[in-house]
């Protein structure tokens, strides 16, 4: 089995990934969260730079919305090293949706048809796509994949819900089938791998997958990869180390104690599943905007909860 990251905007940053990449088992490859802008700042720079990726296999994503676009992104990621990018057709977010960005490109397969023609044929990398399955109505996936079909594209990475349905309800497993049917091409499955056993309940329905992409999964327990794996299994002492790593690390980068709380509490809206009793804390955490009400909550749980494995 492949074990992919999946892009999380704003949470598995070049600081998570590479923290994540020395305190638990190495992923296949690691996706770098969207890029969108093509006036490229620091912070694209740091996400993109090869020394911020050190020892990862990493692959840029793309949110884009015309040829023009996606191509000067392509451009510029291509100085970077890269050459495989990732386009990103599954954000379900109704801000990216409105704009005909991320899933909102699924809508239309005719202008989807014509936007994959220009990038494909005047990409200088290869393309790789992350998408959904349509935007609420099954039969949107039959013509989707005749789209697909015509192209050469890298890798497909399914997450078999609608637009609509964002992360709520069951996964739509015959339509991943249906891909694997219809398309001569490499698939990777990503929804709701949130432990072993899910994992080999998606796997006895779909037993031709070879390559998963863990997502929210591995934000709720990072040492999950290990133990999908079947390797040294992560003590709580290792988790601390992790988190103490990512949240000292963006104290160094960021100007201020709130910029450092928030995006903290960006990754502990998952994290907090990993330890016992954890409810009892994240009122009070999620109302902290200062460095010390954070660590003396934090510190809390880690002195007095056990880290819960899958």
């Amino acid at each position: 089995m492949n074990y992919y990251m999946a892009p999380l905007e704003g949470i598995t940053t070049y600081i998570f990934r590479r923290n994540y990449n020395k305190y638990f088992h190495t992923f296949d490859k690691y996706f770098i969260p969207f890029i969108s802008n093509t006036n490229i700042g620091m912070k694209e720079i740091m996400e993109l730079s090869r020394e911020s990726n050190e020892g990862m296999n990493t692959v840029p994503q793309i949110l884009s919305k015309t040829p023009e676009h996606f191509l000067k992104l392509a451009d510029i990621i291509a100085e970077f090293g890269y050459d495989t990018v990732n386009l990103n057709l599954g954000c379900p977010s109704k801000t990216v949706v409105t704009k005909k960005r991320g899933a909102g490109m699924l809508y239309d397969t005719d202008m989807l048809d014509r936007f994959l023609y220009e990038i494909f044929d005047k990409c200088p990398l290869k393309i790789s796509i992350k998408t959904r399955i349509g935007i609420s109505d099954d039969y949107e996936w039959e013509e989707i994949l005749d789209v697909y079909k015509k192209y050469s594209i890298e890798e497909l990475i399914i997450h078999p819900r609608f637009q609509k349905e964002f992360y709520s309800g069951k996964v739509h497993l015959d339509a991943y089938i249906a891909a694997t049917k219809a398309l001569d091409i490499k698939l990777c499955y990503n929804g709701d791998i949130i432990s072993r056993n899910a994992l080999d309940n998606i796997i006895n329905t779909c037993p031709s997958i070879d390559t998963v992409m863990l997502g929210r999964g591995i934000l709720r327990n990072p040492g999950m990869l290990n133990e999908l794996t079947e390797s040294s299994p992560v003590s709580k002492d290792t988790i601390i180390s992790f988190h103490d790593a990512v949240y000292n690390e963006y104290k160094e980068r960021f100007s201020g104690e709130v910029p450092v709380v928030s995006k903290m509490l960006e990754l502990w809206t998952y994290m907090k599943d990993s330890f016992t009793n954890s409810d009892n804390y994240v009122k009070k955490l999620f109302k902290a905007k200062h460095c010390s009400e954070y660590e003396m909550i934090v510190n809390s749980i880690f002195r007095n909860e056990d880290y819960i494995h899958n």
